[in-house]
């Protein structure tokens, strides 16, 4: 697995990339793990609904190939973008939406935080809020897009629409819950216990 640290990133241009990595990669390429924050941006999935949306702030909305609804992303927020080539690891989607989900259940964890996955809504909730939105794509066995993780940011915009399709879902960060964590400390530590999982495979 190859990772790559972005830094802060346009969210259009970085889609583009993962889009065109996919459709160049073959049985041969090595995965890869994207680190990143993206500058202030509403991305809308496929089955996104614009109900959702209650307001923009003149932020923009841009809609995407991932699943899901419409999420927020800021600076502050980490972003992990898994390009993987799941048929070569003969795992499901399900079973790499698990491994996202346990790392961070895990990071939690190490922090003194207790995570819940569930079954009805993909991400990491704590105490029935939501700390962690994930949304994949799978094209010919491979997947990209990946797991947003809320560390200290502007959760103000989170207001303005329902996160993820869900309604009255109140959003947090690591900050919240009293835990200071630089960005690059929540890097590390995700690549940490996300090797981890995929040692478990």
């Amino acid at each position: 697995m190859l990772i790559r640290d972005l830094g802060l990133v346009d969210f259009q241009p970085t889609c583009e990339a993962m889009q065109k990595f996919t459709a160049q990669r073959d049985n041969s390429t090595v995965d890869e793990l994207w680190l990143l924050e993206h500058n202030p941006v509403f991305t809308q999935g496929l089955n996104g609904k614009d109900e959702h949306i209650f307001e923009t702030k003149n932020i923009s909305v841009v809609k995407t190939d991932r699943g899901g609804q419409v999420t927020y992303h800021g600076p502050g927020q980490l972003i992990a973008y898994t390009l993987f080539d799941i048929k070569r690891r003969n795992i499901g989607v399900r079973q790499m939406v698990s491994h996202l989900e346990n790392s961070v259940i895990s990071l939690l964890d190490t922090l003194g935080i207790e995570g819940q996955a569930r079954s009805d809504a993909p991400g990491v909730y704590v105490d029935g809020c939501k700390i962690a939105s994930l949304g994949l794509r799978v094209k010919r066995g491979a997947c990209y897009h990946g797991l947003s993780l809320n560390i200290d940011m502007d959760l103000t915009p989170f207001s303005y629409i329902n996160p993820c399709g869900l309604a009255g879902m109140e959003m947090i960060d690591l900050k919240i819950l009293g835990v200071e964590l630089t960005m690059a400390q929540a890097k590390q530590q995700f690549v940490v216990e996300f090797e981890k999982q995929l040692q478990q495979e």
